[in-house]
This record gives structure tokens, C-alpha cells and sequence, in this order.
């Protein structure tokens, strides 16, 4: 199946309309970002007015863009999701959104507005853009959906054969649902301790831990990998490429929901008109549709859901966000100490102790 460029069209054809404003103008807004957001048909109205697309630099993980900026990297925008934003209003690292710039806001889901971390202590810090799932991903043509579980990534028949992300909170996530722990923010001593058994258990499966969902992506196609913990993007890639793969959404096997968006940071030099526009062209109806049917996940833009391909939006179970929610494990902020030991126990998991 190829992939939808009507909205990228649209945009080239706004480029050219708006010839009288420099590209550079576009250009001097910085977005810290993940690879691949730089794709224009998700802020067509930015390209209209400005001409071209902001600048870009990349991050692999929230945990790496955290320590960039604590650093001192400046940029205008960036694009972690809600489980960080309580330790990136604690470091001083956001300025508020004024919600009355956003042309959008309205327009917005309620219930992803309503998710831990958009609003803190009063003050809204996220224009939230994007949700979906983390979930296991699995070659159908070499396990059957019978037996495909969270619990089979630790079968010694798959050495070598898995493949999990290289972040500790998805890593922590993961197996918190595959031990049952109550909590995944706030786990007890025990659960922790499960949840680190079950990382060390399937370390000797894990063919690489992926910073780049492309390399999950092609080692999935490649039967290289046959399970992999990853993103809606990847099930969509795979399906594209004509892969017979598929991610397993029985919220009783374990699958994780997540809602990611932009923020404002404070080493911030461009005009509020600019970084709001940029904002605005996120959250739009247009941009929704785009990510939808290009990405494979959902879109904050409630509107969006009426003009996206239907069909779609029933295969990924986009229908009823209520629903969607309900079952799933979700993505808050997790308590700071055990932040901490999450990712130090994840570092020695990787190495091997």
C-alpha cells in the first residue's frame, strides 16, 4: 500500500504560493525532536506562512533529550511525552502554554487534555499532538496469535530472536505488565524486583535493544527479529511493506498507551507569533488526518477522526478513546526514586549483570 501525500501536496503548493517569505525566516525556529517529525505534512500552515520547514535536531530517547537540555541545548520546541513533563517542569526546562494562542485548543480530545502531566499545578506545559500504542509486535506467519504473549519473549526458543526498546521506562513498562505488577509509576519493592527478573530472563533473547524504530522495522521484515516492543508506526510500516506482522492489542496480554506532544522550553529565543504558529499547525484538523493515516497513530484534533479514513481508525481501535484507555497500561509519570533505579538496573540488565 503506499503511503497518503495529499497533505504533503498541499503544503508544497502553499511553499509556492508564499514565495515572498524566506525560507530562512522558517528555518530560524529550533525543534528538538524525534527523527522522522520533520516530516512536513504534519504543520502545513507553518510551510504556508513561513515558507519552509523549521530547523530540526534529533533525540533517541526522552531520557537523552532531558540530559541534552539540562546541559544547555537551546531550542524553541520540543517533543517529549507526558511521563516526563513533571521532572522537565521540576528542572525549570518549560515556560506555560497560553492555551488562548491555541487556535486548536477547542477542538482538542478532552480526555488526552485531561492526562497527567499536560497541566501541572494549574498550568498547562503541553500542546498534546500525537497518542497511541506500545505494544508487543510479532511475525504471524512464525507464532500463532494463540500463543503470542508478553510472557513467550522469555521462551529460550526466541534466543536471539526479540527485539525491546533502549529506554528504561518502556523497558519497565513492559514488564510490569508481563509480572502483573499493580502499579507501573509506583511499584513496590517486590514488583520491582519481578519486573528486573523479567528484563534479566529475556536479556539472552534480545537480538539488540533499538533507539531507532526503523532498525526494529527491518529486522522484523528481515525475520532477523520475530517479537519486538514497539510503536503503532512500526505494525503500519511492516503492513505497508507487505509484511505478515502484526501487534497484539489484548489489553489482558498487556499493551501500553502513551500521549506524546509539543512544549515550550525556556532557552526559547523566537517570537511567541512563531513558536504559536508552529504549535497551531501541530494540533490542526489537517495535521490529525496526516498522522493518522500516514503514522498509524491517533491525533489530539478530535476532528481529526472525522475526516480520516474510517476504516483506519477501526483497525487501530480509535473509535472509542474511552475504550482505547480503559484496558490499557498508561504511560504517567513515574515516581523519581524509582525513575532512578529503573534506569540503573536497566544499564546492568544490558550489560549483562
Amino acid at each position: 500500500m503506499m503511503k497518503h501525500f495529499k497533505t504533503a501536496l498541499a503544503a508544497a503548493t502553499a511553499l509556492t504560493a508564499s514565495a515572498g517569505i524566506a525560507s530562512a525566516d522558517a528555518a530560524s525556529l529550533s525543534v528538538f525532536d524525534w527523527s522522522g517529525y520533520e516530516d512536513q505534512g504534519f504543520y502545513g500552515d507553518y510551510v504556508a506562512k513561513y515558507g519552509g520547514a523549521p530547523s530540526y535536531t534529533y533525540f533517541g530517547s526522552v531520557e537523552e533529550a532531558f540530559t541534552k537540555l539540562q546541559s544547555g541545548f537551546a531550542a524553541d520546541l520540543a517533543h517529549p511525552c507526558t511521563d516526563g513533563l513533571r521532572k522537565w517542569v521540576a528542572a525549570g526546562l518549560l515556560k506555560p502554554i497560553d492555551t488562548s494562542k491555541i487556535s486548536n485548543w477547542d477542538s482538542l480530545l478532552p480526555q488526552i487534555k485531561d492526562v497527567d502531566g499536560v497541566t501541572i499545578d494549574g498550568q498547562t506545559y503541553m500542546v498534546p499532538f500525537e497518542w497511541g500504542n506500545t505494544g508487543l509486535i510479532y511475525r504471524t506467519d512464525q507464532i500463532d496469535e494463540s500463543a503470542v504473549s508478553l510472557q513467550l519473549m522469555a521462551d529460550p526458543a526466541y534466543q536471539g530472536k526479540i527485539a525491546i526498546p533502549d529506554a528504561a521506562s518502556s523497558a519497565y513498562a513492559m514488564a510490569a505488565l508481563a509480572t502483573g505488577a499493580s502499579s507501573y509509576t509506583d511499584m513496590s519493592d517486590e514488583e520491582f524486583q519481578k519486573a528486573s527478573d523479567f528484563l534479566r530472563q529475556i536479556h539472552p533473547n534480545v537480538r539488540f535493544y533499538w533507539s531507532d524504530a526503523g532498525q526494529l522495522d527491518q529486522a522484523i521484515a528481515s525475520g532477523e527479529v520475530l517479537m519486538g516492543w514497539g510503536w503503532n508506526q512500526s505494525e503500519l510500516n511492516l503492513i505497508w511493506n507487505e509484511t505478515p506482522a502484526r501487534m497484539m492489542r489484548d489489553v489482558d496480554k498487556g499493551i501500553a498507551t502513551w500521549v506524546c506532544g509539543y512544549v515550550h522550553l525556556n532557552a526559547s529565543t523566537q517570537s511567541d507569533e512563531q513558536v504559536y504558529d508552529m504549535l497551531n499547525a501541530l494540533s490542526s484538523e489537517p495535521s490529525g488526518k496526516y498522522i493518522i493515516e500516514n503514522w498509524g497513530y491517533a491525533h489530539a484534533n478530535a476532528e481529526a477522526f472525522k475526516s480520516a479514513d474510517q476504516s483506519l481508525i477501526e483497525t487501530y481501535g480509535f473509535a472509542d478513546v474511552d475504550k482505547f484507555f480503559e484496558g490499557s497500561l498508561f504511560f504517567d509519570a513515574v515516581n523519581p526514586e524509582l525513575e532512578g533505579r529503573m534506569l540503573k538496573e536497566f544499564e546492568r540488565i544490558k550489560a549483562g549483570f
